[in-house]
């Protein structure tokens, strides 16, 4: 007697499988259904075009993106996740080699930024007959190791396919590891490119739909009991507000929890838009690109209220800026390692339900902070307020300042609008200077501030949004050295508004380094002089708008307020990209409002005035604290 098989089987690629699988795989939050990976990003070689390459043309249920740069290309799928607050992401894939090697970096930023991302580089043969094949990096002393072993420090889930039926078991935990907050991040799985191509017979439910649920972590009733005994015990209590609220639609309940309490708002770059910016409790921007207004209250608060914050240095000023020798730490995050940093109480659970149960307990003996603290907190929000106004207004003439480029900006933004900016000296002026409306309209890569990620990042935004410009705020530095994912916007008839300004060098490095005792060494782009064998000669003066043009792009070039004005207009009227390059002056900074950032200084030095500066040094150190 024949019995039917309980299981059925279909006979496909490992490559193949892959893409079937991916094509199923959705999330649900609040009701809300979501498709997780909604294409694969790839430029493709010996290592996955007779792999993926052969799927994906197979299979279209997974649409293919062609990048320019494999750094590029995972910039765009991250910054696509970020806006999407994590709910949809894309895959990427390489081939063996540099094309590998080019995603790291882009890898280390998704994890670090606690963003979703799957990486599927190709890899050195399974077999190993045949190598050392093309691009293999070679180690005498282990035959298991290629240039994707890069990606396990940098990856919250990483493994190596050897034979086809692995898949099942890792890409499982994949998916897990992707949609769940408390982990997510980079997850690389690495596919040799014979195994790609190599057939197996898969059980058919393993393709079918799979929803992956993603819930909002309840606290336990103790530890809400104690978070709130911390608060209305604090006389100064400060919320830091960071991306882990955005990503959670927790806006509505902390406006709640401020309208309630009276308690202030400052925020991180990842945070930014939690709070209009208008708000009476919304002190902007903390720590060593902090507000004035912000800073202060900080630095005397006694208890600070950490929301979904991993705490960085620039958040905490080298752990300089909370000087209340009274002050606690109270952490509310999903992840239990991001809430127990600084020695807090850990509130772990979604920020969302946190804060509605904090509030409801609240509601019970109407806590409030006193009158003289609301006052201090509303003169100190109107000072910086008019301070932001006078660097909006400046005029300077006959180079405008970066300060007054990001006001004319800013105030032309509209609702739907999102900015975008990484590294330089722009993230911390915005930071402290752009008035933001919510969660979505501001997006900056900080976690890893990475030069290069602007242009790759904003088509990333662009792609993820229904309505809205997106406008790219980056430095000459930064577009110098990534660009090319111009021609992939141009190709997927993606619009970006890219404001670029012209300092001619690494102005943010080189302040930096005029404050340490040093003269600005090595970041000004200026030619080297034979009588010097320095940097000391003239400037070198890119074509930036004809090298926008070049690309399949509109460029204008401008240097005062009003030119400015009628750029944006035009841009924004025009269906077609546009590049507006703006000469600054760089002379005219943002002032830094005090808080401090621990940038070693030499211990020794032939200079009187690094010498100096060590010895101020080593006092601020001892105003860090140690846990």
């Amino acid at each position: 007697m024949e019995y039917k098989a309980l299981i059925d089987f279909m006979k496909l690629t490992t490559a193949q499988a892959i893409v079937k699988f991916l094509s199923q795989q959705f999330v649900e939050r609040d009701q809300k259904e979501y498709k997780f990976i909604n294409g694969i990003w790839g430029i493709f070689g010996h290592g996955n075009v007779a792999g993926l390459g052969e799927a994906l043309e197979q299979n279209k249920d997974l649409k293919h993106f062609l990048p320019r740069n494999e750094q590029g290309m995972v910039h765009s799928a991250v910054a696509y996740a970020k806006q999407h607050k994590r709910l949809k992401t894309f895959a990427c894939t390489s081939s063996i080699g540099p094309g590998a090697t080019n995603m790291v970096t882009a890898a280390a930023g998704a994890t670090i930024n606690r963003l979703p991302v799957l990486l599927l580089p190709g890899d050195i043969f399974s077999r190993r007959n045949v190598s050392p094949v093309l691009q293999q990096l070679e180690h005498n002393n282990s035959f298991d190791i290629s240039v994707n072993d890069c990606f396990r420090p940098i990856s919250v889930f990483w493994d190596r396919i050897n034979r086809p039926e692995q898949i099942i078991s890792s890409l499982n935990e994949a998916m897990r590891v992707l949609t769940d907050p408390s982990q997510t991040g980079a997850v690389t799985i690495s596919l040799p490119q014979d195994v790609q191509a190599e057939a197996y017979n898969y059980p058919i439910n393993f393709f079918e739909k799979k929803v992956w649920s993603i819930p909002r972590t309840l606290p336990s009733e103790s530890s809400l009991v104690k978070a709130t005994e911390y608060i209305k015990e604090a006389k100064r209590p400060i919320v830091i507000a960071g991306g882990g609220v955005i990503y959670s639609d927790a806006e509505k309940k902390l406006k709640q929890f401020c309208d309630d309490t009276g308690v202030p708002v400052v925020e991180t770059q990842a945070g930014k838009g939690t709070l209009h910016w208008n708000h009476p409790q919304n002190l902007g921007a903390v720590g060593v690109t902090g507000t004035s207004a912000a800073n202060s209250i900080a630095g005397k608060s006694d208890l600070v209220i950490c929301i979904g914050t991993r705490l960085s240095d620039f958040t905490t000023a080298s752990k300089t800026l909370f000087q209340n020798p009274k002050v606690r730490f109270l952490s509310i995050n999903v992840s239990s390692f991001d809430a127990h940093k600084h020695s807090s109480f850990a509130l772990i659970g979604d920020a969302r339900e946190c804060i509605d149960q904090i509030n409801e307990r609240l509601k019970v003996d109407s806590f409030t902070i006193s009158k003289d603290y609301e006052s201090e907190i509303n003169n100190l929000k109107k000072e910086w307020d008019l301070e932001v106004d006078r660097i909006f207004g400046l005029d300077n003439s006959p180079l405008i300042s970066q300060g007054e480029v990001i006001g004319i900006v800013s105030n032309f933004m509209k609702e739907e609008d999102t900015v975008v900016g990484a590294a330089g000296s722009l993230p911390g002026d915005m930071h402290k200077l752009w008035r933001t409306e919510n969660g979505s309209q501001y997006h900056m890569e900080y976690g890893y501030s990475c030069m290069g990620y602007e242009i790759a990042g904003g088509l990333g935004i662009k792609m993820a949004k229904e309505k809205g410009d997106v406008f790219v705020m980056i430095g000459d530095g930064s577009y110098l050295m990534m660009n090319s994912e111009i021609v992939t916007a141009v190709q997927e008839g993606q619009k970006l508004i890219i404001i670029l300004i012209n300092n001619h060098g690494f102005g943010s490095i080189n302040n930096l380094s005029l404050s340490l005792g040093s003269e600005g060494f090595g970041n000004q782009y200026k030619i080297r002089e034979e009588s010097t064998d320095d940097y000391t000669g003239e400037k070198i003066h890119v074509n930036y708008c004809e090298h926008a043009r070049s690309m399949g792009i509109d460029a204008i070039k401008v240097q005062t307020r009003n030119e400015l004005d009628d750029a944006l207009v035009s841009s924004r009227e025009n269906s077609n990209s546009t590049l507006i390059e703006i000469l600054v002056d760089v002379e005219v900074r943002v002032p830094g409002y005090d808080a401090w950032w621990d940038v070693p200084v030499a211990e020794t030095s032939k200079s009187d005035k690094v010498t100096r500066i060590r010895k101020e040094y080593e006092e601020k150190l001892k105003k860090e604290r140690d846990h």
